[in-house]
């Protein structure tokens, strides 16, 4: 994931949770279209400088800001989309190239999140680093790709061609993107990007599960579709046999913790007698 820093880390920070909110129960599909719109923002302030400065000039209040986004993507991005720039452009920003950092990192979220709702999560994040692979063994490709004047449509079929139908759809989405959004930075180091940022995204999907011994199949799969159905999107589940536990399950997902275990009531009723 991108490193920022100050106001920009916490700024990111929000608008992931925004995504969340956005992105919880949509179809692969929906969740593409998320993703393309924020990449539609990200090449506009890409191209301009002037743009990046007007989003995060602390100087000008939070409604002009709005109304810009207004003017500028109103008639093109979803209102989920237009949602959440409006409040990108309401948050503090350590410098203004920090803001078109956060709508990259939540638009290979976004779509990172379809190819999850598709269950190739983990085959997208595998495409990635074989790319990364192909790009260090051929210097000849990797010049071509990295090329910064180089034709956008002629980048979008070098990657159709390498991969054809072998890899994720997702997968072709995102490195399409990746090659024709290099901004003046070098493939490796976008490319470091979206890996993190799939990264990110999976990690933001797993459910830490705590018991004495292992659950059957059954229960992992009646554990899964709850889980599941409270994120809105299909989670990953770790498990951490723990032969402390006395008895129940203990769940962590993100920064909550569902702790049903035998022990955690019995050091609750004896904190409760202490009183």
């Amino acid at each position: 994931m991108i490193l920022l820093g100050g106001n920009s880390r916490h700024s990111l920070a929000s608008l992931r949770d925004a995504l969340d909110k956005k992105l919880n129960g949509l179809t692969a599909t929906d969740c593409t279209a998320m993703s393309e719109d924020l990449f539609t923002v990200l090449t506009a302030l890409n191209s301009s400088i002037g743009l990046r400065r007007a989003f995060t000039d602390p100087a000008r209040d939070a409604q002009s800001k709005a109304v810009l986004v207004q003017n500028l993507f109103g008639s093109i991005l979803s209102k989920s989309v237009l949602l959440i720039v409006v409040e990108a452009v309401s948050l503090r920003w350590s410098s203004p190239v920090d803001v078109a950092s956060a709508v990259e990192q939540l638009a290979i979220e976004a779509e990172a999140t379809a190819a999850n709702a598709e269950d190739s999560l983990d085959r997208v994040q595998d495409e990635l680093f074989i790319f990364a692979r192909t790009l260090a063994e051929h210097q000849e490709l990797r010049q071509i790709l990295g090329d910064r004047l180089g034709s956008t449509a002629g980048k979008s079929e070098i990657i159709t061609s390498l991969f054809g139908n072998k890899a994720a759809p997702s997968t072709i989405r995102l490195l399409t993107q990746l090659v024709n959004g290099l901004a003046g930075r070098s493939i490796d180091s976008v490319l470091e990007i979206y890996i993190d940022a799939v990264a990110a995204r999976r990690n933001r999907l797993i459910v830490l599960v705590r018991t004495r011994s292992a659950l059957s199949t059954a229960q992992i799969e009646k554990l899964k579709r709850i889980m599941t159905e409270q994120v809105g999107q299909p989670v990953h589940l770790n498990f951490d046999i723990d032969p402390s536990v006395i008895g129940g399950v203990s769940i962590r997902f993100a920064d909550e913790i569902v702790d049903g275990t035998i022990s955690t009531r019995l050091a609750d009723a004896g904190r409760a007698l202490a009183v």
